[in-house]
């Protein structure tokens, strides 16, 4: 009897580590969408290449340039998609910023972070 119930308890673990592993997305728990409204300072800069990169806009996508999947999930995200973010300037905001540690030469869907 304490066999089969040592099996139960070792199947219930891997249960609930392959779901919370497959519940987590590029960013975690939380959607790109919601990620994005943290880029909610970036959004001349994500427009515009000639507008200014404001210093709360070089702070968030550091943090989220950590991540990289995130950051590209955000920048393609539909939330950043119906705010007007053009893809092909959002992902030149690392470099405008002159974040050292940016994922140079990360491939974002259709484009490439320089």
């Amino acid at each position: 009897m304490e066999a089969p119930m040592k099996y139960v308890c070792i199947l219930g673990l891997l249960l609930f580590v392959c779901i919370g592993v497959n519940g987590a997305g590029e960013c975690g728990r939380s959607s790109p969408d919601n990620e994005a409204f943290k880029l909610a300072p970036c959004m001349m800069a994500a427009q515009d290449p000639n507008a200014a990169v404001t210093s709360n806009c070089c702070t968030q996508v550091k943090k989220l340039g950590q991540n990289p999947p995130c950051l590209c999930a955000v920048m393609l995200s539909n939330t950043a998609k119906a705010s007007g973010v053009k893809p092909e300037v959002a992902v030149t905001i690392p470099k405008r910023c002159n974040i050292a540690d940016r994922p140079i030469g990360y491939k974002c869907g259709a484009y490439t972070l320089p």
